[in-house]
């Protein structure tokens, strides 16, 4: 059985690659808007992390020791992986990672997508490790994007990172040890082709409108909702739309309003 989830990770980061294969060389070393990473220290980290799925796969034991390097680690996630890359940077970096997309897509597109997989966390199936790695990438494309000045141009296999944002409403609070005020917000979302998208109980008490693309920013934190096209109606929906997260970890704060936008337009 096929996971169409591998083809929509490959299709985000071949997008991004034709982004960044006509970049000017000296921009990867630039620091974006997200911590201060740079173009570099993106493309390491979705490489690195493509490289621990695919081991999710096919060398589970490789996985686990690398797993139990970065916890030795003492610059951490972040240090282990510039360490492991040891400078790998620029086109040559950008080639390796493109690379290893494809390869990641391969293994993952005949997976058993209920098979369960190690992880940093709790076991998580096929299905759901491809997904993680499509959102990654799509939200560290982000800061790409921004930094760059390219206005994104989104399409509909965002809705695997809508539905991600849907199913990790409990998990935005849960992650705080903090109990859900009340049932998930009714969502009305416009898609990329124009389509209209819908999750939750139909209510107007409790209601989030507007693009899916600005839902997509706000669940994996990459834009404040504030300066976002969304419509939120009701004291849940705007409690979850100030710290939702989709993504696995520690909690983590949402950038601070303005602090996240598309630098000057490039009209490339």
């Amino acid at each position: 059985m096929a996971i169409p989830q591998a083809d929509d990770f490959r299709a985000e980061s071949q997008a991004l690659f034709e982004l960044l294969k006509t970049a000017d060389a000296r921009q990867f070393a630039e620091p974006t808007q997200f911590k201060s990473w740079t173009i570099n220290t993106v493309l390491q980290h979705l490489h690195f992390w493509n490289q621990m799925a695919r081991f999710q796969i096919v060398d589970e034991a490789e996985l686990l020791n690398r797993m139990a390097g970065i916890g030795k680690h003492p610059g951490r996630m972040r240090g282990y992986e510039a360490d492991h890359f040891n400078g790998l940077g620029g086109r040559t970096l950008l080639e390796a990672w493109h690379q290893g997309v494809q390869e990641t897509a391969d293994i993952f597109a005949t997976a058993d997508p209920k098979a369960r997989l190690k992880w940093a966390g709790p076991d998580m199936s096929a299905r759901s490790s491809i997904t993680a790695r499509l959102m990654e990438t799509w939200a560290h494309g982000q800061e790409v994007y921004d930094h760059l000045g390219v206005i994104r141009r989104n399409k509909d296999r965002i809705q695997n990172i809508v539905v991600l944002g849907v199913n990790t409403f409990g998990w935005t609070y849960k992650a705080r040890r903090q109990t859900p005020p009340g049932p998930m917000p009714h969502l009305v979302l416009t898609a990329p082709s124009g389509a209209v998208w819908t999750y939750g109980e139909d209510s107007e008490i409790e209601r989030i409108e507007g693009s899916a693309e600005a839902f997509c920013q706000v669940v994996t934190q990459t834009r404040n909702v504030a300066d976002t096209d969304l419509r939120v109606t009701g004291p849940i929906a705007r409690d979850w739309m100030s710290k939702a997260q989709c993504f696995a970890g520690p909690p983590a704060e949402p950038p601070a309003p303005g602090t996240r936008q598309m630098r000057e337009m490039n009209t490339l």
